[in-house]
């Protein structure tokens, strides 16, 4: 126990643990008098000014000097606004505060900053140029009136090649889209039959120097909605003929990246994902004749996350990497390019590939970021490995528990790794890349200027979920100044899209929106249920065609172990709030766990599947649009509302529609229910902006806590 400057009087800031709470068996709810809660509000205001002006300032970043084996950075003084600077030598760890500026102005002339020697991964779509030189440079492809023509670049001589395009602006079919042979004998194109996709509108309600609203429109394509198609050519230059290519048009995304064959360029491989998501292949075309094969086809029965498949081809010896979830967890796999077959899972375990970082061809190498492979540790921190294309010498480069982040010398003989957790402030540490071996732990986050403020670190937290075996996990915060003998309401913050897990791994230095509205006399929290990303294959399917589950069984049961190891924690009085599919399943929870969830704040929510954007939700609900879309709409299902509800809606949100909350607004009306309802003119997605905030922490205030806001009409 401490004295907190802030409240005034005795605040915990270490969490008790729960056996001795579980001693307690008087609880109290916790419902505060007009002056507390008004204290609270001020707690708030003041936590806000204080803890940003005192950020925890712990990010390193590396400028590494000519030669690799020096870089300086600078960190910033918890005692005032200063920087200080240091150099640090990189083979013995030793390190020197620069004092000098004018040595200073020199080593910053000369340094890499750490951006720039970061790798990114290839891309797998690329758009093609409508007038492609050939690599010898003595041609060039283009496209006239909707056909093809090719045209020497010796003499300017040009020889129509196709007719049945059209030169129609419209959508009938035409030529578009050229790519060369590296030996300049083929190119490709494509017949395309191009879709105009429609529009979505809003009104801007107050645009300065205008009496009217404005009406603003954007293509927008939604689920179902057509794609372009393309057909695949190739043109030969010697005899100037076109061969159709012998597959299925290309229906969903664009031209696709071309892979020849290293030493016979007559060869080439494409990629092709189904519309639905439930198929990949990789193709080879014979540019002579026409003719395509099947080299890989990975089928499933639920979805293929597209954004997160890898490959990387590997041409000088006919092989690529390639990531599938076919065992159930995500691993990299070696494939032969010229027979299909796999050659080895060079990946394997319950636990799962992150992403891959970058290739070593000469040496063989992938360095890939994985989670879940420590025993003991939550299975989201992400560490980071390298492994040989053989399956074997699998190297640890990040063996402290904690969430990481890589970064490495512009010759990549040294890295930095930084590390944390929600409640471990940052460690970094310098390493060598050959072995692993750590050289200096040269900076660790000062975080006394936070602790003298009295905001407690988050709590993790973990529970089963609906099976009884599978670990769900989250985090809690609780109030600066809670009393563990007293009972507080629940607020989740709830944000269930499928393409990602958000409950935050790394150490936050500020006062979260989450830690304010803690303060205000809740406990708050935020858990990855079934149904979200980087975990097994299983789990994640549990979003397919069921957006509306949201992974509120495992929520659920969640919070109800929360309660169970803290008694502070009340089950009769929960809320919860989110923006995007967030806002949806706010909504959700009132609409299909009314049991549980008493009190509900929504921001610009996709409360229809059909309405929101196509490439997102085809990925989860699956294509073409069925009965379940509807069955699962928040629109179809505003009858069944419960308990209070706020939503919110930007009028210029350009990510969800705005007629998306308008629609379930609709349906509340005709169903006769009763809710708040807050436009915000001007703004776009969101989750209300400043006054939004505001009005959610009242929103709580007066429905979970029964207490009354400050009045600001009246400069309370």
């Amino acid at each position: 126990m401490k004295y907190c400057k802030f409240f005034g009087f005795l605040a915990c800031c270490a969490l008790p643990g729960g056996s001795l709470l579980a001693q307690q068996n008087a609880q109290t709810p916790y419902m505060p008098d007009h002056a507390d809660i008004m204290r609270r509000y001020q707690h708030v205001q003041l936590s806000d000014s204080i803890t940003r002006r005192k950020i925890v300032r712990h990010n390193v970043d590396a400028n590494w000097l000519p030669g690799g084996e020096k870089f300086w950075y600078e960190v910033g003084s918890n005692k005032d606004s200063s920087k200080i600077y240091y150099l640090v030598n990189a083979a013995t760890g030793s390190k020197e505060e620069i004092k000098d500026t004018a040595e200073l102005a020199r080593l910053r002339a000369t340094a890499t900053p750490q951006s720039q020697v970061l790798q990114r991964g290839p891309s797998r779509w690329r758009n093609f140029s409508t007038g492609a030189v050939s690599p010898d440079k003595q041609w060039i492809a283009k496209t006239i009136r909707g056909n093809v023509f090719i045209q020497s670049a010796k003499d300017s001589v040009q020889q129509q090649l196709t007719a049945n395009g059209s030169d129609s602006t419209g959508e009938a079919a035409r030529y578009e889209a050229f790519a060369w042979s590296p030996d300049s004998k083929y190119f490709i194109g494509y017949l395309t039959r191009p879709v105009k996709d429609s529009a979505v509108y809003y009104v801007l309600t107050d645009v300065p120097g205008t009496t009217r609203g404005q009406l603003r429109s954007q293509p927008y394509k939604q689920p179902g909605d057509p794609f372009p198609v393309y057909e695949m050519y190739i043109f030969s230059v010697a005899d100037k003929k076109a061969v159709k290519v012998n597959a299925e048009p290309l229906d969903f995304f664009g031209p696709p990246v071309l892979r020849w064959r290293h030493n016979n360029p007559r060869y080439f491989l494409y990629e092709k994902a189904d519309r639905g998501h439930q198929r990949f292949c990789v193709m080879e075309v014979d540019a002579f004749t026409g003719a395509a094969r099947t080299i890989l086809d990975e089928q499933t029965s639920t979805f293929i996350y597209e954004s997160r498949l890898y490959t990387h081809y590997l041409p000088e010896t006919n092989e690529m990497l390639w990531t599938s979830e076919k065992d159930g967890w995500r691993h990299i796999y070696l494939v032969n390019t010229l027979t299909g077959a796999i050659k080895k899972q060079l990946t394997k375990g319950e636990w799962v590939v992150r992403s891959v970082d970058s290739v070593d061809t000469k040496k063989r190498e992938i360095w890939f970021r994985a989670g879940g492979m420590q025993p003991g540790e939550d299975p989201y921190f992400v560490h980071y490995y390298r492994i040989g294309m053989d399956g074997k010498n699998l190297v640890k480069l990040t063996p402290a528990e904690g969430n990481h982040q890589l970064s490495f010398s512009p010759d990549r003989k040294y890295y930095i790794d930084k590390y944390s957790q929600v409640n471990v402030p940052p460690v970094h540490e310098l390493r060598r890349t050959a072995d692993a071996k750590l050289i200096s732990t040269f900076e660790k986050a000062d975080v006394s200027a936070w602790q003298a403020t009295g905001v407690p670190f988050p709590v993790p937290f973990t529970a089963k979920g609906r099976d009884g075996k599978t670990d769900i996990w989250g985090i809690m915060c609780r109030p600066s100044d809670y009393d563990s003998t007293k009972l507080y309401p629940v607020i989740e913050n709830i944000y269930a899209g499928p393409q990602d897990a958000f409950v935050p791994k790394s150490f936050m230095s500020y006062y979260t929106e989450m830690q304010s509205l803690a303060d205000l006399g809740f406990v708050v929290v935020q858990i990855d249920g079934m149904g979200t990303a980087n975990r097994s294959k299983a789990f994640h399917d549990v979003c397919w065609k069921n957006l509306a589950d949201a992974g509120f069984p495992d929520r659920i049961l969640w919070i109800k172990a929360l309660a169970a190891k803290y008694r502070f924690v009340d089950t009769a009085r929960v809320g919860l709030y989110g923006t995007s599919a967030g806002g949806q399943n706010a909504l959700g929870g009132l609409l299909f766990h009314p049991e549980f969830y008493k009190a509900a704040v929504s921001s610009c929510g996709c409360h229809d599947n059909r309405v929101d954007k196509q490439w997102w939700n085809e990925q989860w609900m699956g294509y073409p649009v069925g009965k379940h879309y509807d069955e699962q709409s928040n629109v179809t299902n505003a009858g069944k509302l419960k308990g209070k509800l706020l939503l919110m809606v930007g009028e210029a949100d350009t990510n969800v529609p705005p007629e998306s909350t308008y629609r379930v607004i609709n349906a509340l009306i005709n169903s006769g229910k009763t809710f708040e309802f807050l436009p915000i003119p001007g703004i776009g997605h969101s989750d209300g902006g400043p006054y939004g905030r505001i009005k959610r922490r009242d929103f709580f205030v007066r429905h979970l806590l029964g207490a009354t806001p400050p009045d600001r009409n009246n400069n309370e």
